[in-house]
């Protein structure tokens, strides 16, 4: 069957951005995201895809220009995909996603925020301290290739810089490169992970077949030349093997609550270190501890914000699904002196949570749950009778699901929202909501 032709460019004007960072337009009375248009500008857009309901379109010209549309720093946007934003000024982009929030809790969630907080800021370049990059050998396009993905394709968007990575691993993506086309089999090597504290950094080669000695060796000394601390994985988490380089434990400090947390490379943690300082603070202030809290922290990872509410309150109990990180909150919390602070390994989403707390009574709780939400635990938490809850979350949609749970079936009121800039430059967006309910 012969595809169907795409229509000739059209004009339309941006009325807002779409939660993958297009904007959002109308022509012939039918939605089109188009990438690379900003909220106000009218361009002319090139068709790139049709379906029954919208379509899909890339800017060609820009006809009326937004004041909020800046030059983009990095010389590979618009074709790699780790940033969809950079065409728009950084206080843009949080009034941006602002919007996304408010839409959500507006259509998804139909219920209504008392007060929106200011959003928590931090740095907006060369904040990235996690990542993963993808490699692949393509001849046709001159060997080896190492990048992000390009935006809206699976292909290797090849990058000579990274203006949002950690400029430990940013300003050396070349060297990297050069590395790896030095080893038996770049290309059996398809990722490579950034991981960076506040005074190491550590490199983890995925590897699909076994390394030679002369690479190990190669990985050792580009280690120590460059400050990495260099691992291999051939397998899941636990094949991860450290090869060389500076042997310094990845470690980050939160000063304002006299916490300082280690972590493995391929460990989670909050992508943007200075954001999530600021933004731990918030929760902490919004929880509203005092020295009798008893706190309850659900998808606690290794303690990031367990250990700061341990400093505030009574007592505090983590609970995380991976029980790797669950070690790793005790062995923080014992580095730290907390003994105030317990965890536990838990599935978070299953309906038997409430078998786990027993008879533990709660005061507040927080959630920093992944994409896919917490419907189960704030189920848990209605329950029990939790009166305060602190949600952190990286979808709009499923915290606004929740919300609507919580307000709507429980009895929560939305006491409070806001942003936090953990993802500059990107279509991420990281948010806070607190929920109260009389007891």
């Amino acid at each position: 069957m012969r595809a169907r032709r795409l229509p000739e460019d059209a004009t339309c004007v941006i009325a807002s951005l779409n939660h993958d960072g297009s904007g959002v337009g109308h022509c012939d009375g039918k939605v089109v995201f188009v990438d690379g248009a900003l909220p106000g500008e009218e361009v002319r857009f090139r068709y790139a895809g049709r379906r029954r309901r919208y379509d899909m379109g890339v800017a060609q010209e820009i006809l009326v220009r937004s004041a909020k549309r800046v030059e983009a720093r990095c010389a590979h946007f618009g074709v790699c995909g780790g940033c969809q934003l950079q065409h728009l000024e950084p206080a843009a982009q949080l009034v941006a996603k602002e919007g996304i929030v408010r839409e959500a809790f507006a259509h998804i969630a139909q219920v209504e925020c008392a007060d929106w907080a200011p959003p928590v800021p931090g740095p907006v370049f060369a904040y990235r301290r996690k990542a993963r990059l993808g490699a692949r050998v393509v001849d046709k396009k001159g060997g080896l290739l190492l990048g992000f993905r390009e935006r809206r394709h699976s292909y290797i968007a090849p990058l000579s810089y990274c203006h949002t990575l950690d400029a430990r691993l940013g300003a050396r993506l070349t060297d990297v490169k050069a590395l790896m086309e030095g080893l038996s089999c770049p290309e059996a090597i398809p990722q490579i992970e950034f991981a960076a504290g506040d005074d190491a950094a550590a490199l983890v080669l995925r590897h699909l077949r076994d390394l030679t000695d002369a690479d190990r060796r190669a990985l050792a000394v580009f280690g120590e030349t460059h400050g990495f601390a260099m691992h291999v994985q051939a397998g899941g988490p636990e094949t991860v093997q450290y090869v060389g380089g500076p042997g310094e434990v990845l470690r980050y400090a939160l000063p304002k609550f006299d916490v300082e947390l280690s972590f493995g490379p391929t460990d989670f943690i909050q992508v943007n270190g200075e954001t999530n300082k600021a933004m731990v603070a918030q929760a902490v202030d919004w929880l509203g501890l005092h020295a009798g809290s008893r706190a309850l922290d659900l998808f606690c990872g290794l303690g990031n914000f367990t250990l700061p509410i341990a400093r505030r309150a009574a007592s505090v109990f983590g609970v995380e699904g991976l029980p790797a990180l669950v070690d790793k909150g005790r062995a923080n919390a014992r580095a730290n002196g907390l003994d105030n602070a317990t965890f536990a390994a838990a599935d978070l989403d299953a309906e038997t949570l409430g078998d786990l707390l027993e008879d533990r009574a709660f005061d507040v709780a927080l959630l920093d749950p992944p994409r896919t939400g917490a419907m189960a635990a704030v189920k848990t938490l209605a329950a029990r009778g939790v009166p305060r809850l602190v949600y952190v979350s990286c979808n709009p949609a499923t915290l606004a699901r929740d919300a609507q749970w919580l307000v709507r079936e429980a009895g929560y009121r939305l006491m409070r929202a806001g942003v936090v800039d953990m993802f500059p430059q990107t279509h991420h967006v990281e948010a806070m909501a607190l929920f109260t309910r009389d007891g």
